[in-house]
């Protein structure tokens, strides 16, 4: 009996009655097309509660061959039962309890005495799901890994736990794949400044092929003896893989990877800048403070209150101060109610008219005063350091504090036309210098021509920048060792010791400056990496790591 039949008598909602009179409509292939691998056997009944569908079914076949000499058997030694959980269906859960016979097998030379029957297209041998939910399972672990996956099972309706989702993707089996023409290796962190593995990459195909465990050279080398057939290897420049390529792969061409290269130089030309950091600040008057002339004490200065604001608030105390007086009140307990000081008080009361109360709001001399002018003077210059331009002070004997000088500089900061303009850090001309000139804004090509036009070692420094990059572009690898001895004579530091690093590994960065090929899959593999293991959030094993990073 099918399952369309065994519903006929068993729904009584509308929706299972529609269902039904579907899957009765199309009956001969319904049962292979929406439960794949059920039309091996019979239904005998179909029960619906608690939210689950379950399905008691049995072999349809009068009996099996046995697995290990093929004859037939029919003779049924015992019976038992399995429980296979399916994909949901209809937002409700799907049981199939199967009777599964055990035959016994009639040859004599046969070592197997029994055998159970098989149902290859429903489930695997001992397993609780079918085999179109394990493909579900092992989809969801893949893509989700296991927490988050088992929180999307769970929504699904499939119910399975994160070891379950993990256990069935350690259980895929590993990709099967060609030797790869053109093999790319590079390194990603297990756990960063501690443990490297290497990942290793068909550069054509920009597939992951496989995952050693660590970065050395030995597991490379003998990976590359047992697939014998590589002819290109793009790697960086570790010697690690430069060794294992060497000595698992004597004839494979090595390309050092362009990208590394030119990361390689930018932190050479970054430690030349550094060595040549005076140059990048504009140039300052020197000079020893002058003989300076303390200022006549009655120099006038701009009032700390607008003039309007402060007649309104003089005139207004004036009068409150003379009206509290008629009225009786000491000059003591006025004081206290306003909450001013005696002398305030008195101040106002001894005015005839509130005129007489303004004064010059003049600020008090300070012993900083005949020094502001060579301060701002070199604030304007450049120099901002109060520790700098305090010790300047004291080293004349001037009698002034470091808070002094501190609180002027401070003003000096805050006012929009007094700053300078900053001279460029040594990133900042790392960055023009290895930057394409047409990345470069007018105002970066104006910074870095007055910082050459003031530094001879930076200019030389550029040119040579220049002409690796026209290398690189251009794939000009020939042109390299009449680079590398130009960078040697001139000396630069940083420059001329990645120079003269560079021939220790010659031959594979003249490849990698000749040939087209270079490392940008592999570092997009690596991204991908990077994403599986924040899935997993540290807690995988390498073996678990490797299986998602092959698998995905």
């Amino acid at each position: 009996m099918t399952l369309p039949q065994v519903l006929v008598g068993r729904c009584r909602s509308r929706l299972w009655t529609v269902m039904v009179l579907v899957m009765q409509t199309y009956a001969p292939f319904w049962d292979s097309l929406v439960f794949d691998g059920i039309d091996e056997v019979d239904v005998g009944a179909v029960t619906v509660a608690f939210g689950t569908v379950e399905v008691v079914a049995r072999g349809r076949e009068a009996g099996a061959a046995c697995p290990d000499c093929g004859r037939f058997s029919d003779r049924v030694h015992d019976r038992y039962q399995r429980r296979l959980k399916d994909l949901p269906l209809a937002e409700q859960g799907f049981v199939i309890r199967l009777t599964v016979r055990r035959f016994i097998c009639g040859s004599a030379d046969c070592p197997r005495r029994t055998f159970a029957e098989p149902f290859s297209r429903l489930a695997a041998p001992h397993a609780r799901f079918t085999m179109r939910l394990n493909h579900a399972l092992e989809r969801v672990g893949l893509a989700l890994a296991g927490r988050a996956g088992a929180r999307l099972a769970s929504q699904l309706g499939f119910g399975a736990g994160r070891m379950t989702l993990l256990r069935r993707v350690m259980a895929l089996p590993d990709p099967q794949f060609s030797t790869p023409r053109v093999l790319g290796v590079d390194d990603f962190a297990i756990r960063r400044g501690q443990t490297y593995s290497t990942v290793l990459t068909s550069v054509e195909d920009r597939r992951v092929v496989d995952v050693l465990p660590t970065r050395e050279a030995g597991p490379l080398a003998a990976w590359l003896d047992r697939h014998p057939g590589v002819e290109i290897i793009c790697r960086d420049r570790a010697g690690a893989y430069a060794e294992g390529a060497r000595r698992g792969a004597p004839d494979a061409l090595q390309v050092a990877d362009r990208f590394h290269l030119w990361q390689g130089l930018g932190r050479a030309v970054e430690t030349c800048v550094a060595a040549h950091r005076d140059c990048l600040r504009t140039p300052t008057l020197s000079g020893v403070l002058p003989q300076i002339t303390p200022p006549a004490s009655d120099r006038p200065q701009d009032d700390a209150e607008p003039v309007g604001r402060r007649v309104g608030r003089k005139k207004a105390a004036h009068a409150l101060v003379h009206e509290m007086l008629a009225q009786g009140h000491s000059r003591r307990a006025i004081a206290r109610h306003l909450g001013w000081g005696l002398n305030t008080v008195l101040r106002y009361a001894n005015a005839t008219r509130w005129q007489d109360t303004m004064r010059e709001n003049r600020p008090r001399p300070s012993r900083l005063d005949p020094y502001k002018p060579y301060l701002e003077r070199r604030f304007a210059e450049g120099c901002a350091s109060v520790t700098r331009l305090h010790g300047e002070l004291v080293a004349e004997q001037a009698p002034v504090t470091y808070g002094m000088v501190r609180a002027h500089i401070a003003t000096l900061r805050g006012a929009p036309s007094a700053a300078p303009p900053r001279p460029p850090t040594v990133r900042q001309v790392t960055g023009w210098l290895t930057r394409h000139p047409t990345a470069l804004t007018e105002e970066d090509r104006a910074g870095l021509k007055e910082v050459l036009a003031r530094c001879p070692e930076l200019d030389k420094a550029a040119g040579h920048v220049r002409d690796f990059g026209e290398i690189l572009t251009d794939r000009l690898g020939s042109t390299l060792p009449t680079w590398i001895n130009a960078v040697d004579a001139s000396q630069l530091p940083g420059l001329t010791g990645f120079a003269l690093h560079l021939l220790r590994d010659l031959d594979a960065v003249t490849a990698g400056l000749t040939f087209d090929w270079s490392s940008g899959s592999i570092e997009g593999a690596v991204n991908r990496i990077k994403k599986i293991k924040r899935q997993l959030y540290g807690r995988a094993g390498f073996e678990l790591l490797r299986k998602m990073i092959l698998l995905q």
